[in-house]
């Protein structure tokens, strides 16, 4: 990495920044971000930066379940599998292209052994056999699962590799601006958050061949939401530039906690805990909402506990009696005002006209689930810490007792869509990567298959950037003329920002939230989404024509991130106004209000909120989403067809003579 000083033309005056030349900037340092830095480096492509706003502050390291899943190929036992079968299963779905799925089959075990080998703890049987489990939309015992804290585990293993390396990671170093020269990347602007007092405010400008985008999802442009706070993506830094969207309308909802954020899947709900919800003080008026939308106590024991490994919102569960039907009663309480509970100190609460709850009268499948795993203890927290005490443990770490009420609501929880990649996960921008949560690969996929995603992704990034991407930046002086126009633009409006006037910058943000939450999450409706949409356009109007009223320096990173922000959720709802328009139904994670609509809500209460029934055939395509150039905020959206599962009949000699010949590298 080299290290330069150049003057940019600011307004009447200049301003002096430095310029760090690299052949690849990563931004984002989670486990995808690692993991490609790493197969960078063992490649020998050594000169490499990371940047990354806080270290450790990400989703990778600060989400879980009660065993975060890994979702791999089958590597154990007489279960045949295969890279295709495996692709077979995250195509199925819909809205994901045929020849990404098989690579994210072919990469499985490799990535997988990779994270062993480096010591996550991923348990094995006396033979060496890493043994799966079934996740939701899983057709076998794929997924596997260190635990808690799979991902931390990963985190924690490949920043050590990467430190090993030696690879620096520039921490507090928030990336503002991605700068261009045509068509293609050229490297980005970065606020050091440390200089902000500096003439420069701050800005660090990075040279490079490459930037890989490894940001995550954007969990802070939702209100109800268990993303780790602080969790952003980059969505907007490659949007306003121009780079290509997918699948915006494809997101995970599901229970969460909402003091400290943790997912509610797996155990915590399969040890059967009672629900109630209360007045906005928490305590009067306490009531068994549940009761409203099941008949018995069976089936209503038997939902919560299938929401277990049924746990996100899920459209096709709505219908006769599904499990599903507890997050629409969760989120109807809450819409109401009122605060929602979970209790592992009882069993649900019966009604009036219902038997008491007892294990040996659950239905089959939780019935045998129980008993064979020895979990007939009296109370759920019993159960709990019987089938899993690290999932006790996790909270108690974060202060929270299990004995007590816990708080939940249905929160977003991942994004399937994000930037297009195409098989080597290069977006539409040249030399630019989107790698992990940023890229939008999936449409609805098998729970965990995203752990998955990230390590093949950053590892096809890697080999590429390798292969046909290693040349060196261009030469400082060269390059401060070819950007000199972008470093002033951002600098002289952090100066206008500095200004007064502007938009207030505590409002901005919440105002995005409670918008896309309202109108963008899992229960959604043409009007709605139309005036939100509205609405979110102004604010980027808005945020361009009067500023955003900065008292002092340090305010810019976070309205550098509000700024981007509404854009990015400008995108999200133009892409659900599409879909809905198009003809789209209710599917995957959200259902699709219409008075005119197929379906309705079928429970105890009756028959209500008429929806959409899903089409079928849009499956078969993917919207793809991209700014007009010249406007703020215009998308246009188009629909592509999904390409379809590729019929790789390879033979070794032609293969490895292509594999001479580097032609395994063309698109």
């Amino acid at each position: 990495m080299r290290l330069s000083s150049l003057a940019f033309a600011s307004g009447s005056s200049s301003v002096t920044c430095d310029v760090r030349s690299v052949n690849t900037l990563i931004v984002g340092a989670g486990a995808a971000a690692l993991k490609c830095a790493d197969t960078l480096h063992s490649l020998g492509v050594t000169d490499v930066a990371v940047v990354v706003d806080r270290l450790g502050n990400g989703a990778c390291n600060n989400s879980g379940s009660d065993k975060q899943t890994y979702y791999k190929i089958g590597v154990f036992g007489d279960q045949p599998d295969s890279p295709m079968e495996f692709a077979r299963s995250l195509f199925q779905g819909g809205m994901m292209h045929g020849d990404l799925a098989y690579i994210e089959g072919l990469g499985s075990a490799p990535a997988f052994f990779e994270l062993c080998r480096l010591g996550v703890p991923f348990p094995f049987n006396r033979y060496g056999g890493y043994v799966g489990y079934k996740t939701d939309h899983d057709p076998r015992q794929r997924a596997t699962s260190a635990g808690p804290k799979t991902s931390r585990f990963m985190f924690q293993r490949l920043l050590q590799q990467v430190r090993r390396n030696g690879t620096p990671i520039f921490d507090r170093h928030e990336a503002v601006r991605l700068l261009t020269d045509g068509d293609r990347v050229v490297g980005a602007i970065c606020l050091n958050k440390d200089e902000h007092f500096r003439d420069t405010l701050g800005l660090t400008v990075f040279n490079a061949t490459n930037v890989v985008l490894a940001t995550g999802g954007p969990g802070e442009m939702y209100k109800i939401s268990v993303w780790p706070h602080g969790q952003l993506g980059s969505h907007g830094l490659a949007l306003e530039i121009g780079t290509v969207a997918n699948n915006l309308t494809e997101l995970q909802y599901g229970l969460a906690s909402v003091g400290y954020r943790w997912n509610l899947s797996g155990t915590y709900q399969q040890v059967v805990p009672d629900y109630f919800s209360t007045a906005d003080d928490g305590v009067s008026d306490r009531r068994h909402f549940l009761h409203d939308y099941f008949a018995d106590m069976a089936d209503m024991a038997t939902n919560i506990f299938l929401k277990g490994y049924q746990w996100p919102f899920h459209a096709s569960r709505l219908q006769n009696g599904g499990s599903s039907l507890v997050d629409i009663a969760v989120h109807r309480e809450i819409e109401a005002g009122r605060r929602v509970f979970m209790d592992f100190l009882h069993d649900p609460t019966p009604a009036a006209d219902m038997r008491p709850f007892a294990i040996a009268e659950l239905h089959e499948e939780a019935r045998v689930y129980l008993e064979r795993s020895g979990a007939l203890q009296a109370t759920p927290y019993e159960r709990l810490a019987h089938m899993n005490q690290l999932a006790i443990d996790q909270y108690a770490e974060h202060g929270v007792d299990l004995r007590k009420p816990l708080e939940v609501a249905v929160c977003a929880q991942h994004c399937n869509g994000g930037l297009r990649g195409g098989i080597w996960w290069e977006t539409s921008t040249k030399h630019l990567f989107a790698i992990g949560e940023l890229n939008g690969t999936h449409g609805v996929r098998p729970g965990g298959s995203a752990l998955n995603s990230g390590q093949v992704g950053a590892t096809r990034a890697a080999q590429y950037i390798a292969h046909s991407y290693a040349a060196p930046p261009v030469a400082p002086e060269a390059f401060g003329t070819l950007v000199a126009n972008q470093v002033a633009e951002v600098h002289a409006r952090y100066a206008g920002w500095l200004q007064a006037g502007g938009l207030d910058p505590n409002a901005i943000r919440p105002a995005i939230q409670e918008r896309m939450s309202r109108t963008g999450a899992f229960v959604r409706e043409l009007g709605a989404v139309k005036q939100a949409l509205a609405e979110a356009r102004g604010l980027v109007a808005d945020i361009e024509e009067r500023g955003i009223a900065c008292t002092s320096p340090k305010q810019l990173a976070r309205a550098s991130e509000d700024r981007h922000l509404a854009l990015t959720s400008v995108a999200f709802l133009r892409a659900i106004e599409a879909y809905i328009e198009g003809g789209g139904g209710s599917r995957g994670a959200y259902m699709v209000l219409d008075p005119a609509g197929e379906l309705v809500l079928a429970s105890k209460r009756g028959r209500e909120l008429p929806h959409r029934a899903e089409n079928m055939a849009k499956r078969q395509e993917i919207l793809e989403l991209v700014l007009r150039p010249g406007t703020l905020c215009d998308f246009q959206v188009t629909p592509v067809a999904v390409r379809p599962l590729p019929q790789d009949d390879s033979w070794y000699e032609t293969t490895w003579a292509a594999w001479n010949r580097g032609e395994v590298y063309a698109e």
